[in-house]
């Protein structure tokens, strides 16, 4: 950074007057909220806010960010684990005013501002009983999810939420405003489904909707930490075998004191295993039926609406956590390995923390793995992730070792050594290499084209070839 907070706030006006929204600085009213990220684990402070109210207003700001020497870091949601939307001394352009969703039932697409929130998109788009395959906390930016690949209940149905996107509306570092598309900047399109955030600002999202809900059937089956090696095993035939029309996961964590849970198992470490079922309710009774006759120690299983499933998880990740995150994928899940995340669940101190796994397979693996930029390979059947959740800073140290030390003793079941980018706590150039293998070397091709000099770098950064 070249300038200072106080040389700025003397010509501060120049970006004001260029733009329609507001520019925020430490001690005006708003900043706080303007650069209020997830991670509370995160204590960084921007020089200047720019809360951008159009994508005239991000090339604005983009360029009076690079005339002034300053770092610039974009909010989408503000949801990423490594904080990624603020830069001590620098600048953060805010997309949270651009949330606006707009849905085409009979087209069944969606368009979506760069500022969004899964919540925001779900609910427009169900009013039609339709849905974009999105992500599992309804608090997360739409922006920066699909950016990085999207998963979620409706992946084996339905793909990643890139598998899914027709366009983008990008704002590039030189103040060009572009439309990409597969036919429109097909390079710079093919580099947004996965790349992330490093080729320029997506002030929009179109996507292409699928028939979903509005209700849906649910079955979780919760089974005592005692049995956390036949659970998960169970939980691997089971996915193996299901049908397109579900999806779930595996879920290492501590029973929430809900309804629905006898007052006896409140907070009772365990596994849980969720089947989000899109099929009819006698479907779905079907297909559950081999977990029931398992013997949880206990079971919810219920009909509820869509949106009520994408906000199931948003508890256990409250805004202001102390958060700290690692994961990988799996191309099977072995024994072994399930041995070690039973004993990491056994060993984890934070009631807060989880393991998890997603299965993949369905219409995940139908697209091939040059067809975008996603940062993992097809074929691979799991992400596994290991979230270290703490409400107390003081605990923070403790559990973030416990997120490593599982993550080391896992790592020699990865499919390789790469891992999803939109779960990385720490930006490592190695694991970001990893993680595109092959693909990085065309991103890296494309980032020279479309910002040369690497100004879009607070993230998961691909480097200019």
């Amino acid at each position: 950074m070249s300038t200072t907070t106080n040389a700025m706030s003397s010509w501060i006006d120049a970006l004001r007057a260029a733009m329609d929204g507001q520019v925020l600085l430490p001690d005006d009213p708003d900043y706080d909220r303007g650069a209020l990220i997830w991670n509370g684990a995160i204590d960084r402070s921007p020089a200047v806010v720019a809360r951008c109210a159009s994508a005239a207003d991000v090339a604005a700001a983009l360029r009076w960010g690079q005339e002034n020497g300053l770092d610039i870091a974009v909010r989408g949601g503000g949801h990423s684990v490594a904080g990624a939307a603020v830069i001590d001394g620098g600048m953060t352009i805010d997309l949270s005013r651009l949330t606006e969703v707009v849905v085409d039932p009979v087209a069944r697409r969606a368009r979506c501002g760069g500022g969004a929130t899964l919540a925001k998109l779900d609910a427009a788009c169900q009013e039609h009983g339709l849905a974009v395959p999105a992500g599992t906390v309804s608090h997360t930016g739409v922006a920066g999810l699909t950016l990085g690949g999207g998963f979620g209940w409706l992946t084996p149905m339905a793909g990643l939420t890139i598998d899914n996107l027709i366009s983008a509306e990008v704002v590039l570092v030189d103040g060009r405003i572009v439309r990409a598309s597969a036919h429109e900047c097909p390079d710079l399109f093919w580099a947004l489904r996965g790349g992330g955030g490093n080729f320029g600002v997506v002030t929009e999202f179109e996507f292409q909707l699928h028939a979903v809900g509005p209700m849906v059937h649910l079955g979780m089956f919760f089974f005592e930490l005692d049995r956390a090696e036949e659970a998960i095993r169970l939980g691997r035939k089971f996915f193996a075998d299901g049908p397109r029309n579900a999806g779930g996961a595996m879920v290492g964590m501590n029973a929430p004191p809900a309804p629905f849970v006898p007052e006896t198992a409140h907070f009772a470490p365990g596994v849980a295993l969720v089947v989000a079922g899109f099929g009819t309710a006698d479907e779905h009774a079907a297909l559950i039926a081999s977990l029931r006759e398992a013997g949880p120690l206990f079971e919810f299983v219920t009909p509820m609406p869509y949106v009520a499933l994408q906000q199931m998880l948003d508890e256990g990740a409250p805004w202001g956590v102390h958060s700290y995150t690692k994961g990988f994928y799996l191309d099977e899940l072995p024994d072994r390995a399930i041995d070690v995340v039973a004993a990491a669940l056994r060993a984890k101190p934070s009631p807060m923390s989880q393991v998890l796994l997603f299965p993949f397979g369905g219409a995940f693996a139908d697209v091939p793995d040059e067809a975008t930029a996603f940062g993992g390979r097809r074929s691979a059947t799991y992400a596994l992730v290991i979230d270290a959740n703490v409400p107390d800073p003081r605990m923070f140290d403790a559990e973030r070792q416990w997120a490593r030390s599982t993550w080391d003793a896992l790592l020699p079941f990865a499919a390789g050594v790469g891992s999803y980018v939109n779960m990385m706590s720490e930006f490592d150039e190695d694991r970001v290499r990893a993680s595109y293998g092959a693909k990085y070397e065309r991103l890296a091709l494309i980032k020279t084209v479309h910002d040369p000099r690497n100004v879009l770098r607070a993230n998961a950064n691909i480097k200019p070839a």
